[in-house]
């Protein structure tokens, strides 16, 4: 007689698998459900202080973004006496049910949230309460819910389900026996022995359990039971997996939210180690821990007991998983800086992994940023969803700029959510680019995102798949095992060399423009407030305000979170963090003043204004006193009292008149349009402009896209261009200016083009009133410059990147990320875009362009609709970029030199002090600060143009010693004792930190 069809088996042993996954539970008895409603969270001694309202399924309690203090009553009923009891809920929101005292106990996620069916299922609703029950035991539970799901959706604001149930464990082992088995056998090839025995131990299965009770149950148990226990061989690749749960700190949901979603994940996690003692989970971002510490003391302290264990793995390095592409290079030294710290402090680990599962890319300046910090590790995976081209390796040594190498990671299931399900393991050896080199693979299981992290189905799945036959060992273990274990075979791995850019996402360079702005303000606000506090503590001022910059700066970092920072947030998340901008804003440029004031008190100066140049060179500027412009010079690193800075000199050359802007150097000329036409260099006698072009052209495109991305073929659909309305030409001072007026649709813009007495660029100070939808404004630059590519100004240095578009690599890097300029140039000539809050950008030919403005409707629909302020500027230049020092003018657009009234006088008095001199004009003082642990100074330098550079380096204070010292300020080697004068060498992007003990 044949054998049964494998396709009708099949659809028997699924008909039965989900027979089972029915009958685990049976409910016995319902909950009674009040509920205590709000619009903002509440503690728990507060939990009854809300809208009170007393629920069964179906009623509904709240609106989206509503909380609830809820609670649960019941009875056991007796004929339950002698099972395993648990409670099904499901409030259709967020749910954390707290002990007697409100500390965090566990997280539930409604069944219907929104999530990636094919990673699993999402909902975690079962609550073990007695594993053996008398009966008649009374039950009473709160909770602390939001009315939204995991993905911060509104999902009908209605109690679900809350009742008393009977867990058959019987059942509920042979579910995942079936689910396992059957999985593995789809995953295996029809010509497989293995397969054919594991399909047919599950129909004989099935077959047996025509009726579900113990005894079948128990005979289908041993049945499939000896195929569950053959085991693989000699094995060619091992899979290391740990729990893990990725928390966005704000996205679709408030960062008030995300505090909560942190509380309900960590206590999930807390009770599945109970229950599973294999389970090793790892959890990233201090600022997460920080926040549990200071809102749940009480669950933090646990959290702490099973990372003293090793059951938990504090991960990542950094304060947040924040953006590499727009946040500055002191910010990202910053983010490490303080996440380690925190580690170390609360845990006593030093962190040797960053995790950046999910940010948009990744700059070329971080290996060595790594490297300097003692992280020796990175893992992400977020290559994987770039559009046109495949990242080459899972398991490389990335190199950057500067040739640094870090060994990096990227897990081959491509997902930080995995359901630890055959699948995935069979995924992870077909997908595996290096499986040819390398016997080691990282697995992340997880619901992040609120889902709880790990539930009991990936943690049943591995108990049965650690060592089963047909298909890869999995061993749970922390990450830095794995990358441990996997350095070991680095010698064959290979090398990719420079950025790691995402082909995806490119929209959020400029979504959001205004917490952009406000983000390069105010790192550049707090260089400066460092600065004056650095001197100002040296010489004997005011203390140093530590606590206050730690406090500000770790703020700023939350907003350089990976979807804040990047635009691609809900309209609520940039209603709060631009009210606390603005709040941040003011209170660092207070703080700017007031150190500076006293510092020119110090210096005797009181009553009379002086001028302070935070920048490491001379500056010779035009400055606005009041209504008076005068020439000042001023010493880098210093300052002096406005009368002795400012110098006399006529603003000879300028014109403004119809059509026309001219100085000694340059002569612009305009359109009816108002755009630029000509731009005529006298020093070099030539034109900047291409032939026939027009530059400075307002094009608006449509724009179909999400706060992410853009439609790649946007030039294709241009929506029109703004229109002048009018132009008025004037001189003030030293500038000749002209003042445009452009309107398109609903919008507005201002903009100032200036051209200074004797100055080399020309800016253009730029006011909208931004309303479209569906837009993107971009401006461009025709220039007359024939290069094949251009350079980027990025963290710590520049990058070389394509001005072609030969190749799917180079057409896929269309939009990139640049800071203070970019700049296009051949080797006797050159032309700098400058900005001061921008950071989309691209280079196709001779046409430099810069992204302005969009305006998606996903997921803020408000995006961009607002006020905005910016600045860019052109730098025509002889020779290139290194040549023009064209680094130093994107640094003075964003570093203005700064004016203070002298405080009231001290009686000890300093002569005024150049805190550094550096005699080569490609080594960048990025920042100045004091010493976390120490009184000593922390001076970081860097090679701005890719050279060799040698550079004396000489202190305006008297130094007890020069140390060398890595990024988290531990000395490295002492140069020099007793002298302030000591001579370095540069590697091209190199960063060097000082560490230096100043004589009291």
């Amino acid at each position: 007689m044949p054998y049964e069809a494998d396709k009708v088996r099949l659809m028997k042993i699924k008909k039965t698998k989900e027979k089972l996954n029915e009958a685990i539970y049976h409910t016995v008895g319902l909950l009674e459900v009040e509920a205590w409603v709000t619009k903002e969270p509440v503690i728990y001694s507060h939990k009854t202080v809300g809208n009170h309202v007393r629920l069964h399924p179906g009623d509904r309690w709240g609106e989206l973004w509503d909380c609830a203090w809820f609670r649960f009553a019941g009875v056991i009923p007796a004929e339950a006496a002698g099972a395993r009891i648990v409670l099904l809920i499901d409030v259709n929101g967020e749910l954390c049910l707290v002990d007697e005292s409100g500390t965090p106990r566990q997280g539930l996620t409604n069944i219907n949230s929104e999530f990636e069916l094919a990673l699993g299922l999402p909902g975690k609703r079962v609550v073990d309460l007695l594993p053996s029950a008398a009966g008649g035991e009374k039950i009473e539970l709160w909770g602390d819910a939001g009315c939204n799901d995991l993905f911060g959706h509104y999902r009908s604001g209605t109690l679900k389900e809350a009742v008393i149930a009977v867990c058959h464990e019987d059942i509920r082992s042979l579910y995942y026996d079936f689910e396992v088995l059957l999985e593995l056998a789809e995953k295996l090839p029809d010509t497989s022995s293995r397969k054919a025995k594991i399909v047919q131990s599950l129909y004989d299965a099935s077959n047996c359990l025509s009726v579900i009770n113990a005894k079948r149950v128990e005979q289908a148990a041993g049945i499939v039971g000896r195929e569950l226990a053959k085991q693989g061989g000699d094995p060619s690749l091992t899979v290391s997996a740990i729990g893990h749960a990725h928390i966005d700190l704000a996205w679709l949901w408030p960062v008030r939210e995300t505090i909560r979603k942190g509380a309900r994940t960590f206590s999930t996690v807390l009770r599945n180690m109970e229950k599973y003692p294999e389970y090793i989970f790892g959890a990233s971002q201090p600022q997460l821990y920080q926040w549990m510490k200071e809102g749940y003391p009480e669950l933090y302290e646990q959290i702490k007991e099973r990372i003293k264990e090793g059951r938990w793995e504090p991960q990542g390095a950094m304060w947040v998983e924040p953006d590499t592409n727009i946040s500055g290079g002191e910010a990202l030294v910053r983010q490490i800086l303080y996440g380690k710290r925190f580690f170390e402090q609360e845990f006593g680990q030093e962190m040797k992994v960053l995790w950046l599962p999910d940010v948009f890319g990744y700059t070329g300046s971080l290996p060595q940023i790594l490297a300097k910090s003692g992280v020796e590790y990175m893992m992400t995976q977020k290559l994987s969803w770039s559009e046109y081209n495949d990242h080459p390796h899972h398991s490389f040594y990335w190199e950057g700029i500067d040739g640094t190498r870090v060994l990096t990671h990227l897990p081959p299931e491509d997902t930080y959510n995995s359901p630890a399900a055959p699948r995935s393991l069979a995924k992870i050896e077909s997908d595996y680019l290096d499986r040819n080199v390398s016997g080691h693979a990282l697995m992340l299981f997880g619901i992040g995102d609120g889902g709880g992290g790990p539930g009991e189905e990936h943690l049943e799945r591995l108990a049965r798949e650690k060592n089963l036959s047909g298909l890869p060992p999995v061993v749970q273990e922390p990450s830095l095992a794995f990358f441990q274990r996997l350095a070991q075979e680095g010698a064959r791995f290979d090398t990719f060399k420079g950025e790691l850019y995402l082909e995806k996402h490119q929209g959020t360079l400029t979504t959001q423009a205004r917490n952009k702005w406000y983000n390069r303000k105010l790192e550049k606000a707090l260089r400066e407030l460092e600065f004056g506090s650095s001197l100002l503590h040296a010489l004997g001022g005011s203390s140093y305000p530590a606590a206050k910059l730690e406090e500000i700066w770790k703020e700023v970092l939350l907003y350089q979170f990976h979807d804040i920072l990047p635009g691609s947030s809900i309209t609520r998340v940039y209603d709060e963090s631009l009210e606390r901008y603005a709040k941040l804003y003011d209170e660092v440029y207070a703080m700017i003043g007031k150190s500076y004031a006293e510092l020119a008190g110090l210096t005797g100066w009181t009553g009379e204004t002086a001028i302070f140049n935070s920048l490491p060179w001379e500056r010779k500027e035009w400055i606005r006193c009041g209504e008076k412009w005068q020439w000042a010079v001023v010493p880098g690193m210093s300052y002096l009292k406005l009368e002795d800075a400012v110098h006399y000199k006529k603003a000879e050359g300028i014109r403004a008149s119809d059509g026309m802007l001219a100085n000694s150097r340059l002569t612009v000329r305009f359109n009816e349009e108002g755009h630029v036409i000509s731009i005529y260099d006298h020093n070099q006698q030539r034109e900047v402009i291409y032939p026939k072009a027009a530059a400075n052209v307002f094009t608006v495109y449509e724009d179909t896209g999400d706060a992410w991305d853009f439609p790649h073929d946007y030039r294709e659909t241009v929506a029109g261009t703004m229109k002048l309305v009018n132009s008025i030409f004037r001189t003030d001072g030293p500038q000749a200016i002209m003042e445009q007026h452009y309107q398109y649709g609903e919008s507005f813009l201002v903009q100032t083009i200036v051209l200074a007495a004797d100055s080399e660029k020309i800016e253009f100070q730029t006011e909208a009133e931004w309303n479209e939808s569906g837009k993107m404004l971009r401006v461009s630059f025709p220039v007359n410059i024939a290069s094949d590519q251009f350079t980027s100004d990025i963290q710590f240095g520049q990058i070389k990147r394509p001005t072609t578009r030969n190749t799917m690599i180079e057409f896929a890097k269309d939009e990139v990320a640049a800071h203070h300029y970019i700049d296009l140039s051949q080797p006797d000539y050159g032309v700098a875009l400058l900005n001061d809050c921008k950071y989309g950008h691209s280079v196709q030919g001779h046409v430099l362009d810069l992204n302005l403005l969009r305006s998606p409707s996903y997921p803020d629909p408000d995006a961009d609709r607002a006020s905005h302020r910016f600045t860019y500027a052109l730098y025509p230049h002889a020779g290139d970029s290194v040549t023009a020092a064209v680094h130093r003018k994107g640094y003075e657009l964003n570093v203005p030199l700064v004016l203070a009234e002298g405080s009231v006088a001290t009686e000890t008095r300093r002569d005024p002090v150049q805190l550094i001199r550096m005699d080569h004009p490609s080594v960048m003082l990025e920042s100045v600060k004091k010493a976390e642990d120490s009184e000593h100074l922390i001076f970081r330098l860097y090679e701005t143009d890719g050279t060799r550079a040698r550079t004396a380096v000489t202190f305006g204070l008297d130094c007890l010693s020069i140390e060398e010292c890595d990024l988290m300020e531990r000395p490295i080697e002492l140069l020099r004792e007793h002298s302030s004068e000591i001579e370095l060498e540069f590697s091209p992007f190199e960063i060097k930190s000082l560490r230096v003990g100043i004589r009291d």
